[in-house]
């Protein structure tokens, strides 16, 4: 026959839990062992590592950019001289290119002039041969000395004009008070410039302060 249990201690087994029942928000937390922490701590340093090589790569990277934006801007200057020079040689070139001709060229002028200045003015009297080929030396004479113009091959002539050591020549002194020391008085051969260059300085005569001839009294021998 079971025995009723009382209402009391039925009401007390249903409040008190089993023994055999788990409270699972009491249950422990789970200890975190060395190896965990340390493969933990290992994560953090390795990412903080490739933070820092990143970095340093994009400053190697922006370095080597400078220096690559350096060098191509030097060689910008250096061929912009290179362009410059080359274009100065060249003007040069075609400006002074025949100076070694064009002085060689000066004898033969000279040559030229010289027979030119002997030709007599009044050619009736002479030979129609001979009047004929003077008449073609002075013709000569006057297309060189055009030809010479044109290419910018310029005479000196300094007769009468200050001493300038740049272009003349100084043959000798005449002593003088005519004129200002120092001026050129005559001209024994004419100089020629190509442009601004000398190609053969003028040969001339200088004038320079004439002395005083002092004149002493000659005194009478004495016969000792």
């Amino acid at each position: 026959m079971t025995q009723e249990k009382d209402p009391q201690e039925l009401a007390q087994e249903l409040v008190t839990p089993s023994p055999n029942t788990k409270n699972t928000s009491d249950a422990p937390e789970t200890p975190v062992t060395d190896d965990e922490s340390l493969a933990q701590q290992d994560d953090v340093n390795d990412s903080t590592s490739d933070d820092e090589d990143i970095g340093d790569d994009q400053i190697s990277v922006e370095e080597e950019r400078d220096e690559l934006r350096d060098q191509l801007l030097r060689t910008l200057a250096d061929n912009e001289n290179l362009r410059r020079r080359t274009e100065r040689e060249l003007a040069a070139a075609k400006k002074f290119g025949a100076m070694g001709f064009a002085r060689d060229l000066m004898t033969s002028v000279d040559n030229l002039e010289k027979a030119i200045e002997l030709i007599p003015e009044n050619k009736d009297e002479l030979d129609e041969t001979l009047k004929n080929i003077l008449i073609g030396v002075e013709m000569t004479g006057r297309e060189i000395a055009s030809v010479l113009e044109r290419h910018a091959i310029i005479k000196i002539l300094p007769d009468g004009e200050k001493f300038d050591y740049n272009l003349h020549q100084a043959m000798f002194e005449v002593p003088t008070n005519e004129v200002e020391p120092g001026t050129v008085i005559q001209v024994v051969q004419s100089g020629y410039q190509l442009h601004d260059r000398l190609l053969r300085p003028a040969m001339v005569g200088v004038s320079k302060p004439a002395e005083e001839q002092e004149t002493s009294a000659s005194s009478p021998e004495t016969e000792s």
